[in-house]
């Protein structure tokens, strides 16, 4: 039986891209065990190889099964402390689901659909969280830099395992990109700041506002703390280096976004409000521009297009996010190019200049280049554009972290085990990588969590 994986109820489209309410529904009991039993709880557990902080998907999956729920998500969390963010993130047709064996007649166990359903069951129906006490107290402190996913796994990790951690915050709210970076509509906030709550009661303690290497130096945490992590992600906005991105209406996605899901500027009594525009386009076709374009849809454009430079078979965003944002009324662009941002008599944007491409032959890593073709120029009238091509690490770490070892973009160099070059200090997520996904930067995390561990014990 085929099960209906998304199940969006009686919303309709035109009513979602008016609201910046959650649009994907959880499964209810009945159909998450329908979903569940469909595992063959295979020998080889090819699902499980596909994760990145390997939950064991088969136990929980039959758990489910048995409508244990409870139980279904303590081992979930025995890996991942995050279920309820990473069941509504997480690319899992392209982990996970992609080893099901089920994806052969194209219809895999929906295992982040369950994850998610487990999660949102226990916040809904339990009063107390289940917390996993260490059972040493160790004297060592540990000190965290930023609060994204890859930081809060380090930390809860090294709490677990016995020791004082500190995570220092920049910003005036805990949560990283999950919180600036992903909208309301795809991750409400209350689910965030209900996880962030959980791990403060593992004894993790959070300061905000504490910019490292502004209001604390690196070096003063080195001196402090027996062991760093830094997990500062990558927030520093890529542009195309064409004429006219100063124009007053351009956006980088990092701001745009930023203002809206951190700043509330959707709210009508905002602080902070953003500009209102009629006709918006959008570079790029990861999920970030798929969130800035849905986005700027709910504060009342009335046409977003998508400009991509490849093809729809190499959009990087997930299958999910794209029908959504089809459904809502997006404008797909593929094989365009953008050249210049044109200018309206005051200095804002009024369109944007594009060529149209085809697509080389794949290269020895597969990628396909876009080819531009002569004289095939267009214009897209738009007020505003907001540019999502991807982003480099935190430009403070290369500048203030004293020692630290960093390639040409900015991105810390670490080994397997999440070491610096410089005794003691760990990193991951982002701001080794450069953007990736979440459930990739916890992984990252729980692999510098083991590392500080082994490190402090063996010191």
């Amino acid at each position: 039986m085929k099960i209906n994986r998304y199940r969006e109820k009686s919303l309709s489209a035109d009513f979602r891209k008016t609201v910046f309410d959650e649009v994907a529904f959880t499964y209810d009991e009945d159909i998450a065990v329908k979903e569940a039993s469909r595992c063959l709880n295979c020998k080889s557990r090819p699902c499980v190889s596909g994760c990145p902080v390997n939950v064991d998907i088969p136990k929980f999956i039959h758990l489910i099964c048995e409508h244990n729920f409870f139980d279904a998500l303590n081992v979930i969390k025995e890996t991942n402390q995050l279920p309820a963010v990473c069941g509504r993130v997480c690319p899992q047709e392209q982990q996970c689901e992609k080893y099901c064996v089920h994806r052969k007649a194209g219809n895999s166990i929906a295992i982040g659909s369950l994850e998610r359903f487990v999660a949102d069951f226990s916040r809904t129906n339990v009063t107390e969280n289940q917390i996993i006490h260490p059972a040493i107290k160790r004297k060592e402190a540990i000190a965290v830099i930023g609060s994204g996913p890859a930081s809060l796994t380090c930390a809860v990790d090294c709490a677990i395992a016995g020791f004082n951690v500190i995570v220092f915050e920049a910003l005036h709210e805990l949560g990283g990109v999950l919180v600036f970076g992903i909208p309301e509509f795809r991750l409400p906030k209350n689910i965030v700041h209900f996880e962030i709550e959980r791990l403060e009661k593992y004894g993790v303690e959070f300061k905000l506002n504490a910019v490292i290497g502004k209001t604390i130096t690196f070096e003063q945490l080195r001196a402090n703390f027996d062991a760093v992590f830094i997990g500062t992600g990558a927030g520093l906005p890529r542009f195309m280096d064409i004429p006219g991105e100063s124009l007053n209406g351009v956006y980088s996605a990092n701001e745009y976004l930023t203002r809206v899901n951190l700043m509330k500027a959707y709210l009508p009594e905002s602080d902070t409000p953003i500009q209102k525009a009629n006709n918006v386009v959008v570079f790029g076709a990861g999920n970030v521009a798929l969130d800035a374009s849905r986005t700027a849809l709910r504060l009342g454009a009335k046409n977003v297009t998508v400009v991509y430079r490849r093809s729809r078979n190499e959009m990087p965003a997930r299958a999910e996010e794209v029908r959504h944002a089809e459904e809502e009324g997006v404008i797909f662009k593929f094989l365009s190019m953008p050249v210049e941002l044109l200018s309206d008599d005051y200095g804002s944007i009024n369109s944007v200049r594009c060529i149209s491409c085809v697509l080389s032959d794949p290269g020895t890593d597969g990628r396909r280049i876009s080819v531009p073709l002569a004289n095939s120029d267009f214009e897209i009238k738009c007020d505003m554009a907001i540019i999502a091509i991807g982003t480099d690490p935190n430009p403070i770490v290369k500048k203030h972290f004293t020692g630290l070892a960093t390639n040409a973009r900015g991105m810390i160099i670490t080994d397997e085990n999440a070491a610096t070059n410089l005794s003691g200090v760990y990193a991951g997520g982002d701001a080794v990588t450069g953007v990736a996904t979440v459930i990739l930067a916890m992984g990252a995390g729980k692999t510098a969590a083991l590392s500080i561990s082994k490190y402090l014990k063996a010191k």
